[in-house]
């Protein structure tokens, strides 16, 4: 069919046609009475140079019977009348010839495509229900997959290569054949999960996961030491940030198995597993080398923790910070993050810090949500797709909780996705000043998809820029000021560190504008 289509051509005055109403009456005169041409019939199914070359035909027939000279349809009826049967026997005997040959063309080309159809038929039914699951794959990505160069290759030709060469004999080869036909994108975020991982996917989102507390990604810089894979992020009070487990510190094995070239969600899937049981990370802490045994357990997800500073100063306007802490985005955290605000209102705060730190993403709607609380007006996030521009989020402050307040936003390496989004967004505006080190910068966004058996695909099906049109895939959004290492990174500790002049957060003009 591609090659049909590619090879049509246009060189007629009718482009398009193959059978025409003066062919069905060619000895007809009320056919060819009228001046103009005869009008032609569509059919818009084959190629148009085939085309063409049939519907000329009762043409060379009727010049045939006019000597070869040209027809001028307007005259038709005066030549008609020099025509005699007798005297031209052997023209029409031409024409007779030349009308059984344009039967026989038309008989041939419609037998050969019933051929095709029939051998399309015959191929569809041979169809498994392996295969129908591959397919369901291949035409998910098909149609979501942002790059549709599809990493240079002909997804098509891959399509009918795989059908004829991977087995799909059972449901593991077929989930294998899936796997492979992703592993050509070449994503890293793009990805096949059995059913039982994409309802593990799920109960993330929702709030809890049962492991040992880490988020991970690919490192972006190894100095030319081991290779492994980066921590973003350790839950807090989970099994890994009690064992001391920081952002940037680099997990080299798991259970002994080295993560040199293991993928990020391999790795995800050999941390979580059954609550009590436990596993082995060997973790590079700078120059350090830690082994550590660590216990699987139930990690709840809280999505905000929030808290009253009050800093201490002299007359009844000291200042009054209400500080809150995201730690994800789940199905929850928009709806946690306007009751923190309410409360610390309540109390009368006059100042926020919103602390994005070690924030490793999640759900993009709860990130937009987020934004539109801080933010009367503006873009939040600009989509992209392979055709452009495919969404613009912006908010009109109708679901606006705190614009007038000063905020402040801390942010570092472990934050990630979502995060990002939110933190340009607020620096974008000039909603926020934004306080700490560089993102982590992944600036591809992806959907979830189930297929018809319970597994699914995680797909990138965009990437974002920020309100400032700033790509920060690989970058990272910048923050507008550096914060100290030894910058607290939980509530407790952070309202101390307000209330004593020693310590680092009052040599950190956090509300200096």
């Amino acid at each position: 069919m591609d090659v049909l289509a590619g090879s049509a051509t246009a060189s007629s005055s009718y482009p398009h046609l193959l059978i025409s109403n003066f062919y069905k009456n060619h000895c007809s005169s009320a056919s060819m009475a009228a001046a103009p041409p005869p009008q032609w019939l569509q059919w818009k199914y084959l190629p148009v140079r085939i085309v063409e070359a049939r519907a000329k035909s009762p043409l060379m027939c009727i010049m045939t019977m006019s000597l070869k000279r040209p027809i001028n349809y307007a005259n038709y009826s005066k030549i008609k009348k020099k025509l005699r049967l007798k005297k031209y026997a052997g023209s029409l005997h031409e024409v007779i010839k030349c009308s059984e040959k344009i039967r026989r063309h038309i008989f041939v080309f419609v037998a050969g495509l019933m051929v095709v159809m029939s051998a399309s038929l015959s191929v569809s039914r041979a169809l498994t229900e392996e295969n129908l699951l591959f397919l369901e794959a291949w035409k998910m990505i098909d149609r979501a997959y942002v790059d549709k160069s599809f990493n240079g290759q002909s997804w098509f030709r891959y399509r009918e290569n795989a059908l004829r060469n991977e087995p799909m004999n059972a449901r593991e080869e077929t989930y294998m054949a899936i796997r492979k036909m992703l592993a050509t994108l070449e994503d890293p975020f793009t990805r096949f999960l059995e059913p039982e991982k994409l309802t593990s996917l799920r109960s993330g989102t929702q709030g809890a996961l049962t492991g040992v507390g880490l988020s991970i990604g690919y490192p972006t810089q190894l100095d030319g030491s081991a290779a492994g894979l980066v921590v973003i992020s350790a839950s807090a009070g989970g099994p890994a940030n009690r064992a001391g487990i920081l952002s940037g510190d680099v997990i080299l094995a798991i259970d002994d198995t080295s993560t040199e070239t293991m993928g990020i969600y391999d790795a995800a899937e050999r941390l979580q597993g059954s609550e009590g049981s436990s596993v082995k990370l060997t973790i590079r802490s700078g120059p350090e080398i830690k082994h550590l045994d660590l216990m699987r357990e139930k990690v709840s997800l809280n999505p905000v923790k929030s808290r009253l500073c009050a800093v201490p100063a002299s007359g009844k306007d000291s200042p009054r910070i209400g500080y809150i802490k995201l730690p994800t985005f789940n199905q929850n955290a928009s709806g946690a993050v306007k009751e923190a605000i309410n409360t610390l209102r309540s109390n009368n705060v006059n100042a926020f810090v919103l602390d994005l730190r070690d924030n490793s993403g999640g759900l993009f709607p709860e990130g937009i949500e987020i934004a539109k609380i801080w933010l009367d007006k503006g873009v939040i996030v600009s989509i992209y797709d392979s055709r452009g521009v495919r969404d613009i989020y912006d908010t009109d402050g109708s679901k606006a909780v705190a614009t007038s307040e000063p905020l402040v936003v801390l942010v570092n390496k472990g934050t990630a996705s979502a995060s990002e989004i939110l933190a340009g967004a607020l620096k974008d505006n000039k909603r926020a000043v934004l306080f700490g080190e560089p993102t982590f910068g992944k600036g591809k966004i992806q959907s979830v998809f189930e297929l018809s058996d319970g597994s699914g695909l995680v797909v990138t099906v965009a990437r974002y820029e920020t309100p400032a049109h700033t790509d920060i895939d690989k970058v990272g959004v910048i923050p507008d000021h550096p914060l100290p290492t030894s910058f607290p990174k939980d509530e407790e500790a952070f309202c101390n560190c307000l209330q004593d002049p020693a310590y680092a957060c009052n040599k950190v003009e956090l509300f200096a504008r």
